[in-house]
């Protein structure tokens, strides 16, 4: 089980720095245009949309994904916190 956890947890990582990269790209023209864009986008939107309907943007600010960010971290923390009363 506790292996099990681990790699969940070392998802959640890799997934961390992927939406922050894809995040990140918003900011270069045409960098979401690219294979690596495209491929970010596949894996990334679906998770950041729900976000996106429900927090509101503060003018030209949109804070969903620092929302997602921060929940998907929570749920890091979550599972890091299962494992130490597993164990």
């Amino acid at each position: 089980m506790l292996l099990v956890l681990s790699i969940i947890a070392s998802v959640i990582e890799i997934y961390s720095f992927a939406l922050i990269i894809y995040i990140l790209m918003s900011w270069f023209p045409n960098a979401r245009e690219t294979a690596i864009g495209r491929f970010l986008a596949t894996i990334c939107e679906p998770y950041l949309a729900p976000f996106s309907k429900f927090v509101p943007s503060i003018g030209m600010l949109d804070l969903s994904p620092l929302v997602a960010l921060i929940v998907l971290n929570l749920a890091g923390s979550g599972l890091a916190q299962l494992g130490h009363w597993i164990v």
